[in-house]
């Protein structure tokens, strides 16, 4: 059980609170109006309490708080120390896709239209998420015949710069051709404000242009560009359709939509500006601590909104009830905005009616969701026992962390450190380590390397509590190594040299039997065929090789295409794939006199000399 703090020592003061485990890891995060209200609340009779919430205090072995000025500072440090920390029992806001946007490269000296996923850029916009990409490049293929910026990447610019010939997308009217000089720099810059414009919105001015235009044009009996601007007024039009109306022209406002059980929630946001939909996003929650749906509603509110919102705040949220303490997450979306934001249900009208086309959504995610994770679930839930009751374990291994080598006959030696947590692959905390103290072949040495470095680091990083954690700041519940007893000795002996052996379990895992051993006892430990133990081990065991095995091809490969002609000064691409054509091979020119290489007329003299230092081992 967590310690309680001493009497009258918590402020009666806004904060954030942080409950932390035996090792020092943050596992809730909570914010309070009044810090000492909200502590005391968590220390009474047991029977009362939630059963996760129990769990939570079971597992913890300490609290400390910070205090901050207002309500609205703790909901934002909150959250900061929850992305930061990302504790096991709180609950947890996750994309069930990666969405695609829409980016308008604003960064770029001739702004890129293109379809991305993933981190955003800032100083870039960027427009939907949308449900699916195909959907994007057709409205996309519709807004060039009017807006016509290049999408080519900035290498086929380069290219199409360099040979002094526009693409394809230029003699079909999709680029105004920036890489010929075909337009001036301010009439691309007006056309890019147009086409954000547009996305924004504002498509009464665009469509207005385009007829004057072609009526302009017929009465000139200009017919043929007439023709071009009403198919151009066309491609407007069916861009302008494929957005559903939602609203008023002048209305920005997001809608929620949510389905929930015990365990997860669900949830579906409706992104509308100026009265369409703009774009879609779809969530997963789940739901480690025990809370309300006003709660709930509260914490999807904060991650939504903590983060960068790619077309802007809107002026009301739509939800399907109103948040606990409604009035403090209006004045922090009011501060971010700059103006007045409210939080609402909806009762009637294409509002409601677009609310419960979001909850519909969320309900058909969630019925997915579960179809496709329900066996999952349990059997990551029944591995985990029963490799705590094979091995007797003191606790279920919720972090599991293994470790394989890879070289090509003692060359380009590399270890690597996958990790599993509850289970399930934690791609953020997987290390790689190249060896830097092995000559030769010898496994066991480059795992104690590597077993050492680890470990030295987790010590080290316990010496400044204070500190950020590190990225080896976590010990395992369970330590494997890919091997035998061979490879388990190694790990014994690094674990009680440091001191650690009492603290973490460590397994080792033949390939050949698929053999489990453990400290203390010569026979392997059989786990059952086809049991989700052996299956969890085979997975990290498989894991934790593929990932060793991809960084040394990667350290292969980029050692095998280097050369000695590499890093010459004044010796570019260009000239150096010529020098190797004239001479017939990178062997050819080691072997040139310096007399052939300054008979080279497009090679100037300085470099010759420098080729020739580089080849014969004086530079």
């Amino acid at each position: 059980m967590a310690l309680r703090p001493e009497p009258g020592s918590v402020p009666d003061q806004p904060g954030s609170y942080q409950f932390k485990d035996l090792s020092g890891r943050i596992i809730y995060v909570g914010k309070a109006k009044s810090l000492r209200n909200r502590l005391n609340s968590y220390f009474q009779d047991a029977r009362n309490l939630h059963p996760r919430t129990l769990q939570m205090l079971e597992t913890a072995t300490s609290v400390e708080w910070i205090e901050v000025a207002t309500e609205v500072d703790a909901l934002m440090l909150e959250y900061s120390l929850i992305q930061r920390h990302q504790p096991r029992f709180n609950v947890r806001l996750r994309d069930d896709k990666s969405y695609p946007f829409l980016s308008i490269t604003l960064r770029d000296e001739w702004p890129r239209a293109m379809v991305m996923r993933g981190k955003r850029k800032r100083g870039n916009r960027y427009f939907g998420p949308f449900g699916h990409a195909h959907a994007i490049r057709e409205t996309l293929d519709l807004l060039l015949r009017t807006f016509p910026i290049r999408t080519c990447s900035d290498n086929k610019l380069a290219e199409h710069q360099r040979l002094g010939r526009p693409c394809l997308l230029f003699h079909i009217e999709q680029c105004a051709g920036p890489c010929v000089g075909e337009i001036t720099p301010e009439d691309y810059e007006g056309l890019v404000r147009k086409l954000i414009r547009f996305l924004e919105g504002d498509t009464d001015d665009v469509v207005k242009e385009l007829d004057v235009r072609m009526r302009e044009a017929s009465s000139a009996m200009e017919f043929e560009l007439a023709a071009r601007l009403r198919d151009r007024l066309s491609s407007v039009e069916r861009a302008i359709e494929k957005r559903q109306i939602a609203g008023t022209r002048n209305e920005d406002f997001d809608v929620i939509g949510l389905h929930d059980d015990e365990l997860e929630a669900s949830v579906q946001v409706f992104y509308v500006r100026k009265g369409r939909v703009m774009g879609q996003r779809g969530s997963i929650v789940d739901k480690v601590e025990d809370v309300t749906q006003p709660d709930l509603i509260a914490r999807i509110i904060e991650d939504l909104y903590h983060q960068e919102n790619p077309i802007g705040m809107p002026k009301n949220v739509f939800v399907p009830a109103l948040p606990d303490r409604q009035g403090l997450y209006e004045e922090w979306l009011t501060k971010q905005r700059g103006s007045r934001v409210e939080i609402r249900v909806p009762m009637r009208g294409d509002k409601r009616a677009l609310h419960e086309t979001a909850t519909r959504n969320a309900k058909e995610t969630f019925a997915r969701h579960r179809l496709k994770r329900g066996t999952d679930h349990n059997s990551r839930a029944r591995a985990l026992q029963e490799l705590q009751s094979h091995l007797k374990l003191p606790n279920a291994p919720l972090r599991i962390e293994c470790y394989d080598m890879s070289h090509l006959q003692g060359t380009d030696y590399v270890g690597s450190m996958v990790v599993l947590e509850d289970a399930v692959p934690r791609k953020s905390e997987y290390r790689r380590f190249k060896i830097r103290d092995v000559a030769g072949n010898d496994d066991f040495a480059a795992m104690e390397e590597v077993l050492f470095r680890r470990f030295r680091n987790l010590l080290a990083e316990r010496e400044v509590p204070d500190e950020a954690p590190g990225k080896f700041a976590y010990p395992p519940q369970l330590l494997v190594v890919d091997g035998g007893k061979g490879q388990l000795g190694v790990a014994v002996r690094v674990l009680e040299t440091l001191g650690l052996s009492d603290e973490i379990p460590v397994a080792a895992l033949a390939k050949q039997f698929e053999e489990v051993f453990v400290p203390g006892r010569s026979a392997p430990i059989e786990l059952p065929r086809g049991s989700e133990a052996l299956y969890l081990l085979q997975r990290i065991r498989d894991e934790s090789h593929r990932f060793a095995v991809n960084y040394h091809r990667t350290l292969r490969k980029q050692r095998m295409t280097r050369s000695v002609l590499d890093d010459i000064s004044g010796l570019g691409d260009a000239r150096r794939k010529r020098l190797v054509k004239e001479f017939g091979g990178v062997r050819k020119v080691q072997q040139a006199s310096i007399d052939e290489l300054l008979a080279l007329t497009w090679l100037p003299n300085p470099v010759a000399h420098a080729v020739y230092d580089r080849t014969q081992g004086r530079a």
